[in-house]
């Protein structure tokens, strides 16, 4: 298709500009040129041509942990302000965590495990849904949106805040748990792994979150206009990639003395509060997600299921 290579003509150079920001010198994207040609610019066609000037477009974009929902949300942003000429604003569910002093509180109001950010009830939903309808605002005013620092687990200061000063044609909003479903209350019984067993025997944690599922974040999924799952074959390669990203993100903050970053072991225990949503996940996504893009275990991606158009 004459059009598609155009478009990758147009965007190559600052798609693999920004591939090699996130490279290390030992790990290399493989097969970037069939990413954009064969994925990720189809995909730009297909949000572009949904887009309406008059209201933002919303994509939903989740995959667990270690996927690289960040970098193919960055590619996609590039490619429709690049060659589509859409202002693209994109944000991650991670930057609404609440604060470190709000999950310690919700920790000893409801349960110890909240304090540890990641699950649905650690976010302040309340700004997500306040964000999502100043942005349809006809009359739109400038909005300035929380940044979370996961190196110190808690947000940076408010000078360091994102400001939108224009109306965005598509937002992308990302994040391990966007779209997610409730699960059936009797599915709650069974433990899924050590950390559950352990420290919620009584089922106090997971049915809170379930809950949230349930409510608030339903509503909040709700105005997603689509939904791109990245879907990865198990939860061990999950754990796999998740390492290595931690890896990565101590090269990067190693200069810093208040870093917080983990340990093998910290990880490890970090990914068991997100196993039951992200195994539910894995079953429920590919019946609703508008479009799937399959991993293969080289962190590729092999194939794309449109299942909406």
């Amino acid at each position: 298709m004459q059009v598609a290579a155009d478009c990758f003509n147009k965007v190559k150079k600052d798609c693999l500009r920004f591939i090699k920001s996130q490279e290390t010198s030992k790990e290399k994207f493989g097969n970037k040129d069939g990413m954009l040609k064969n994925f990720l610019i189809p995909i730009c066609f297909w949000i572009a041509k949904k887009s309406n000037n008059k209201k933002p477009y919303f994509v939903g974009l989740a995959g667990g942990q270690g996927t690289g929902k960040t970098t193919t949300s960055s590619i996609i942003k590039i490619i429709l302000e690049k060659y589509f000429k859409l202002k693209v604003f994109k944000i991650s569910i991670d930057d609404f965590y609440k604060t470190r002093k709000e999950r310690l509180s919700l920790s000893k109001k409801i349960h110890p495990m909240l304090e540890t950010r990641g699950v649905p009830g650690t976010h302040d939903v309340k700004l997500m849904l306040d964000f999502f309808k100043k942005v349809k605002n006809r009359n739109f005013k400038q909005i300035e949106l929380p940044n979370f620092n996961k190196a110190v687990d808690d947000r940076n200061p408010k000078k360091n805040w994102y400001k939108i000063k224009e109306k965005p044609d598509v937002i992308i909003f990302e994040g391990w748990c966007v779209g997610a479903r409730a699960e059936l209350n009797k599915s709650l019984k069974k433990s899924i792994n050590s950390l559950e067993k352990v420290n919620d025997p009584k089922l106090i944690w997971r049915k809170h979150v379930n809950q949230q599922l349930k409510t608030k974040y339903k509503k909040l999924y709700s105005q997603l206009n689509c939904m791109i799952y990245l879907k990865a074959k198990n939860f061990n390669l999950l754990q796999k990639w998740r390492l290595k990203q931690e890896h990565k993100l101590w090269l990067k903050t190693k200069k810093s003395s208040n870093h917080k970053v983990m340990s093998k072991g910290d990880v490890i225990n970090f990914m068991q509060t997100y196993q039951r949503i992200t195994e539910n996940m894995f079953k429920k996504m590919p019946r609703y997600a508008s479009i799937i893009l399959n991993l293969n275990s080289n962190h590729q991606i092999k194939s794309a299921v449109y299942k909406r158009k």
